[in-house]
């Protein structure tokens, strides 16, 4: 088999990856314009939030030490003990959740029935917020994160395609963990949006929050839920992303390559937005081994962009979005 054959293959697997590594922020965007029909464009800013509370309890700092230690000329930084890494998991997806009841009580609760710019422009200011809230909490620095998910190449697939094919694939075991619960997720969440009860109500309420409150469906129950949900999901973007590349400010802006996913798959879909991210990220990488080297390289940088415009072209409701009509 040729060589370029070869490295085709090996692009186009490391793009699909890195395509779940995408849908897996997409997915939190998914659930909150399911459940308000508004795009949250804090949904990055919550991944990176997610990941540095969960770093922070991780290496016992403490919460505001900068701000304590500027106001009282103290020197304060740790607490002088370690959390393994599943309670720090947990005490993370907590504050995520009691961070959807604070979003719910103060934000969410006065904007009922309001148009979806509104809704839109209350993440806005939620992102810059929680961003500079988790700089004052938990400071700036780059911080590594470690949970135990084993990284570098694997070598089982590395062995198999070097036998098979004369030739070594490089696949990160960091990135098929992540496809892994990737996977995991969207079952578990397509099974609740299909078949619970509160995952019906999720759908009552973004069609129409006035008719689901008349049939009794708690508005306010149903947005801390969802939030919640979206909460955990960018959790664990936050982990997969933070083990990759490190805990940064950065990392909030995967949400502007979580945008084009969902263009693709559709706003209003779960497994759309695994299948959006899997062509973004094999699409992209094909095209820059390809097509890159013709026109000067650094095509990742505007590919999901250029299709996702074509897609809102011809087809703007994505692959597996839900065609609006409207009657007049």
């Amino acid at each position: 088999m040729p060589d370029q054959v070869l490295y085709a293959m090996e692009a186009g697997l490391n793009g699909l990856m890195a395509g779940v590594m995408y849908a897996l922020v997409a997915l939190g965007f998914v659930l909150i314009f399911k459940a308000s029909g508004i795009f949250n464009y804090a949904q990055g800013v919550l991944a990176l939030f997610a990941a540095l509370t969960l770093v922070g309890f991780q290496d016992g700092q403490i919460p505001f030490a900068h701000l304590i230690n500027a106001i009282f000329g103290t020197e304060l930084h740790n607490f002088g003990w370690t959390l393994p890494a599943f309670v720090a998991i947990v005490l993370a997806a907590a504050v995520m959740v009691l961070l959807a009841m604070v979003i719910e009580r103060y934000v969410l609760k006065h904007l009922v029935n309001q148009p979806p710019i509104i809704l839109f422009m209350a993440t806005i200011g939620m992102a810059y917020f929680l961003e500079g809230l988790g700089d004052i909490m938990w400071g700036a620095d780059i911080k590594k994160l470690d949970v135990g998910i084993p990284q570098g190449i694997n070598d089982t697939i590395e062995s198999v395609t070097d036998s098979l094919l004369g030739y070594g694939f490089f696949i990160d075991n960091l990135d098929i963990v992540a496809s892994v619960v990737a996977a995991l997720l969207v079952i578990s969440l397509t099974l609740f949006s299909q078949y619970s009860k509160q995952g019906r109500a999720l759908r009552a309420v973004a069609d129409d929050h006035q008719a689901a409150l008349s049939v009794g469906i708690s508005l306010r129950f149903i947005w801390v839920l969802v939030w919640s949900i979206a909460g955990f999901v960018a959790l664990v973007a936050g982990i997969m992303w933070g083990s990759k590349s490190g805990v940064q400010f950065s990392l909030s802006l995967i949400a502007l390559k979580a945008l084009p996913v969902l263009m693709l798959g559709g706003f209003t879909s779960i497994p759309g937005a695994i299948v959006g991210g899997l062509i973004i990220g094999m699409g992209e990488k094909l095209f820059e081994f390809f097509v890159g080297p013709m026109i000067g390289g650094a095509t990742e940088n505007w590919f999901a962009y250029v299709l996702a415009l074509l897609f809102l072209v011809f087809r703007p409701q994505g692959l597996f979005g839900e065609r609006i009509i409207e009657r007049v």
